[in-house]
């Protein structure tokens, strides 16, 4: 099966319905996902990777304020 080039995924999020609602109706394609822990580890894994890259250097962690 050959995949499309307008096909690929090209990004994944992590978006709330707030988020959603900002996005409009041109975001036409989002999965759902319950609040079960069943991503922990997947959610764990992506910290680590952005930590080991630095991607998230100098952005706040959740809870934490914004340098001024």
């Amino acid at each position: 099966m050959e995949v499309l080039a307008q096909d690929r995924i090209v990004a994944v999020g992590l978006l709330t319905n707030r988020d959603l609602e900002r996005l409009g109706s041109g975001f036409r394609r989002c999965f759902p996902v319950s609040d079960d822990q069943k991503f922990e580890d997947l959610l764990r894994a992506i910290d680590e990777a952005d930590a080991t890259t630095g991607l998230r250097r100098g952005r706040p962690e959740e809870g934490e304020m914004p340098a001024a």
